[in-house]
């Protein structure tokens, strides 16, 4: 029959005035309520000089840590030391416990941030992350250029069927949401003007306000942005899926270039589409300003034409439509890199979908602000 445990205590011996510290029965996990109260109560550990272990029972990792807690992990090893010899197996345990806890005395918790450490971080991390996505774009831009130019000096290669299909998809099924979307816009911008200017009496120079915004601005930016939120997030999609589904790699495997097949053909339906959607746009919003001024303002529309073409040089025209090439151009490779750029699950998808829109209609106003700055220095 195994012996019955014996409950672990700790014997204080004052008389011996050697500060000695015993330790006798079972330190194990079985009886370990009753050791915790037990090194609770126990006052007089800063005295100890000498730790006699050769009346210990069980010890196990509950009983050790317990006795490391109360003498110290900085301690005991002095201790031990010092002390009568211990058993090596209760040595090791021990020595254990104390790097244990040592490693985790020193892995303290780090103190949490300033508000002003934490905004530069952040401020620090969006300029980086900016910084790669500018590099990826102008990358990805040479490339299509270095593959646009290779494919012009070889006409075999020219995809006109995949071609003329995205300029289908992009440009002839997009002509109702965008002429209906600039005619509405070129009637708002007719009613504002019509407020205004009646109080000075000139209400016919709407006709010159509708005119200048939609030649010059509006309609090749309204237009711009559409393409970016439904073509830009189309072409994410398309080759993202294809990303996820492995067939660029299949593509690859085959010889065939991607950029080739996938990109180059959507560029190009966009370089045609877009100015066509821009002089459409023009065409729309000038006849919504038209309407509303002959309803609202009694300006009949060979009036609105007569005065219109008296009042506005032919190079407004030139300075919006010149501006459409460069922004269907953006808009297309950062469509197609976002593509790229998805990593193979459904979520990837979305995410870059959603920023490839973001970042073309980000990248059309601030091209926009900028040509308008231009044209307005140079006098044009």
């Amino acid at each position: 029959m195994s012996a019955a445990p014996q409950p672990g205590r700790l014997v204080w011996d004052a008389a011996a005035g050697d500060g000695r510290l015993s330790v006798e029965g079972d330190w194990s996990l079985a009886g370990f309520e009753a050791l915790r109260r037990e090194t609770a109560r126990f006052d007089a550990v800063p005295q100890v000089r000498v730790l006699d272990l050769s009346r210990l029972g069980v010890l196990d990792t509950a009983g050790a840590a317990l006795l490391v807690d109360l003498l110290g992990a900085e301690r005991l090893p002095g201790l031990l030391a010092s002390g009568p010899p211990v058993e090596a197996s209760r040595r090791a345990l021990l020595d254990t416990i104390i790097r244990a806890q040592g490693a985790v005395q020193q892995c303290k918790p780090p103190e949490p941030p300033s508000p002003v450490a934490e905004l530069l971080c952040h401020v620090g991390e969006a300029a980086e992350q900016f910084w790669k996505h500018a590099a990826g774009l102008c990358g990805f831009i040479g490339l299509t250029l270095e593959s646009l130019g290779r494919s012009l000096v070889r006409p075999r290669t020219w995809r006109l069927t995949a071609t003329v299909a995205q300029i289908e998809q992009i440009g002839l099924n997009a002509v109702p949401i965008i002429a209906l979307l600039t005619f509405l816009v070129g009637a708002v911008v007719a009613f504002l003007g019509a407020t205004v200017l009646r109080d000075f009496g000139a209400t016919l120079y709407t006709i010159n306000l509708v005119g200048f915004a939609f030649l010059r601005e509006f309609a090749v930016l309204l237009t711009a942005i559409l393409m970016a939120g439904r073509t830009a997030s189309a072409f994410t999609a398309q080759i993202g899926s294809m990303k996820a589904n492995e067939e660029i790699d299949a593509i690859r495997a085959l010889g065939l270039d991607p950029i080739n097949m996938l990109v180059l053909p959507r560029v190009l339906a966009m370089l045609v589409s877009l100015p066509v959607l821009t002089f459409m746009s023009m065409l729309t919003g000038i006849a919504g300003g038209m309407v509303v001024c002959a309803w609202s303002l009694d300006i009949p529309p060979s009036l609105f034409l007569s005065t219109l073409r008296e009042s506005l040089d032919v190079r407004h025209f030139y300075v919006g439509i010149v501006k459409a090439p460069i922004l269907a151009f953006i808009i297309a490779v950062i469509g197609c890199l976002e593509g790229f750029k998805v990593s193979g699950s459904a979520q990837s998808v979305g995410e870059h979908t959603t920023s490839s829109v973001v970042q073309a209609i980000f990248m059309v106003i601030l091209i926009d602000a900028l040509a308008a700055l231009f044209f307005m220095e140079m006098g044009w």
